[in-house]
């Protein structure tokens, strides 16, 4: 079983990194950096809501301070918007634990219902508060004066950033799957009573996840920030970016390594394809097609496509 999966896995990497190359168009180019942008948030959110089972629908709280420290320390002091990565994590784990020490006391979807009135508070808390350019929003630089403003005319630097920056979450969240607090993870998702009993500190290893998973949302929010420079409340913390990551995993495999990468190569043309066939109606279509996505995965396959995927093999192999 060994070499099918490392050759899986070596056919996959040598795929990714030839995708500009054969794909030379700057559309395609542009949308395979998309795809990778949502893969690097969806696995963030998979952390927390795949491997711990916390559904958060609030993460875009996290996602808009990552997106708007590093322009933020462009407009106050001119600073390279790399500058404002480490703000931008700081800023997101604080938020984390404000919102996780009273809202892991609920279970379910009271937990999720109170991540997304945090969410909306804070997106209307930063829509009015003129430091970060209220509903208009903030801009970085226009023209690049170094390679550490992340300014670049194509899609193909931006397209490799993003997926070194995946592949080393992915990698990271592999270690952690072995790892005693990944096991643990999995032990509060299948039943928060039982892990208590068997000495797991749930409430502290919740929390944990969830910092994490700030974090690393923060860090996607400020890779979008770089390639877009420009924020605004709607771009940064509106509810369909909170959404876009749970159905992303939800559809590929919460839980699974590779679910979110499989769900953002999805989701993400098909939105696309959405925006660009209905124009302005696009948003209108995506939350059809959203919902749509949601009612298939939850009456025909909660455990995403990589669930269906090993269910048919077995029984291939049967």
């Amino acid at each position: 079983m060994r070499l099918p999966r490392a050759t899986g896995w070596m056919a996959l990497g040598i795929a990714l990194l030839a995708f500009p190359l054969f794909f030379g168009d700057e559309y395609y180019q542009q949308l395979g950096s998309l795809v990778l942008l949502s893969a690097i948030s969806a696995s963030a959110w998979n952390l927390v809501g795949g491997y711990a089972g916390q559904v958060s629908v609030g993460h875009a709280v996290f996602f808009g301070a990552g997106a708007y420290a590093p322009l933020l320390v462009f407009k106050l002091w001119g600073w390279s918007p790399l500058a404002g990565f480490p703000l931008g994590i700081v800023v997101s784990v604080a938020i984390a634990v404000l919102i996780g020490l009273p809202t892991f006391r609920l279970a379910g979807h009271y937990f999720s219902m109170a991540t997304i009135a945090v969410a909306e508070l804070i997106r209307i808390l930063v829509g009015n508060w003129e430091l970060l350019g209220a509903s208009i929003g903030l801009m970085g630089p226009a023209t690049p004066r170094g390679w550490w403003d992340l300014v670049f005319r194509s899609s193909v630097p931006y397209y490799y950033i993003f997926l070194a920056v995946l592949a080393a979450l992915i990698g990271f969240t592999w270690a952690m799957e072995r790892s005693r607090f990944g096991y643990y993870l999995r032990a509060i998702r299948a039943g928060e009573r039982a892990a208590r009993s068997l000495g797991v500190p749930v409430r502290r290893c919740k929390l944990y996840a969830l910092m994490l998973s700030a974090a690393l949302t923060s860090v996607a929010g400020s890779l979008y920030a770089a390639k877009f420079g420009f924020v605004d409340p709607s771009s940064a913390l509106g509810l369909l970016i909170s959404v876009n990551m749970v159905l992303m995993a939800a559809l590929g495999g919460a839980g699974r390594l590779l679910g979110p990468l499989l769900g953002a190569a999805i989701l993400v043309p098909l939105q696309t394809t959405a925006n660009s066939l209905f124009g302005g109606g696009g948003t209108g279509i995506t939350y059809l097609l959203y919902g749509g996505v949601i009612m298939l995965i939850a009456r025909y396959e909660p455990g995403g496509l990589l669930e269906l995927w090993d269910r048919l093999w077995r029984r291939r192999a049967a």
